[in-house]
């Protein structure tokens, strides 16, 4: 039995890194005033922050249900079983109206297993490695279902954003606090454990957002995943909003921090996360590895 694995841009998965890792990932669509983009295929990281920047309405929407059909479709044409991992729905409502489509639509019960894992960014991007590891082992798309959803719980992201301009936008502010908040520079440190982005702590200097990062990631490590670190099931990854050169910095540290740890990733965050939070952002996050 052949499982195949396909995943969602939220994942960080490039269209050539999916080739390489024999893997399909859709696109998310991007609104961009009246125009419609999708990730990675009509829409490069540098023009969607050069359009964010500008005064553009950036935001994104559900992909199609029909389209991802017909992926599912191509992939079951060498496949037995499909495993698919969108984004967390604690975020979007995409994996909710996936898991639908495929329990309704005849075609796909019993083939198509819409995994809600509560991942996101590098989480995400672990799980499907997971996911693979398991299929090449000889697992049935029911046990990669299940791998999934019993360590879904198993993973943390911490998030600096470095502007309020964003959260404003997208209404997640009122503009009298962002205009404090801007004023006073504070940078908010943002979490992930599972399912909507939470406010963690405020800080003011990078320096502090970083501590911050990783006082959380140990106190993790160090109590609900002490076992699982100990055991050497824990890795590390990094994410930004286009801050490379700050993000392989935070790599370093994190390495100096956490030596007996992996540090698995430093990637873009995708795009439906990146317009909500804006350039600038820096994020480490720990999940279980399988």
């Amino acid at each position: 039995m052949k499982v195949a694995v396909v995943t969602d841009s939220n994942s960080g998965i490039t269209q050539s890194a999916a080739k390489e890792l024999g893997i399909s990932v859709v696109p998310m669509p991007v609104l961009i005033d009246t125009d419609i983009f999708y990730e990675d295929i009509t829409l490069t990281q540098e023009q969607f922050y050069e359009k964010l920047k500008g005064n553009a309405s950036v935001s994104t929407s559900q992909p199609n249900p029909i389209a991802v059909g017909e992926v599912w479709d191509e992939v079951l044409k060498t496949a037995d079983e499909l495993i698919y991992i969108p984004m967390s729905s604690g975020l979007s409502e995409t994996c909710h109206t996936l898991q639908h489509y495929a329990e309704t639509e005849e075609r796909f019960k019993d083939k198509v297993f819409v995994i809600d894992n509560q991942r996101i960014s590098i989480t995400q991007r672990q799980s499907v490695l997971d996911a693979l590891k398991l299929a090449k082992e000889g697992k049935s798309g029911k046990e990669i279902a299940e791998w999934l959803m019993e360590t879904k719980m198993q993973s943390s992201i911490y998030i600096m954003v470095d502007t309020l301009k964003y959260l404003r936008k997208g209404g997640r502010l009122t503009p009298a606090v962002a205009a404090i908040g801007t004023l006073l520079k504070i940078k908010p440190v943002l979490q992930i454990q599972g399912f909507k982005l939470d406010q963690y702590a405020k800080v003011r200097k990078l320096v502090d957002a970083k501590t911050t990062i990783i006082n959380a990631l140990k106190k993790d490590l160090s109590t609900r995943f002490k076992d699982l670190a100990d055991a050497g099931k824990m890795v590390l990854a990094i994410a930004h909003t286009e801050n490379f050169a700050e993000a392989e910095k935070f790599k370093q540290e994190l390495s100096e921090q956490f030596p007996n740890l992996k540090v698995k990733f430093v990637d873009p965050l995708s795009l439906s996360v990146s317009c909500h939070i804006g350039p600038g952002a820096l994020a480490a996050g720990c999940c279980i590895e399988y």
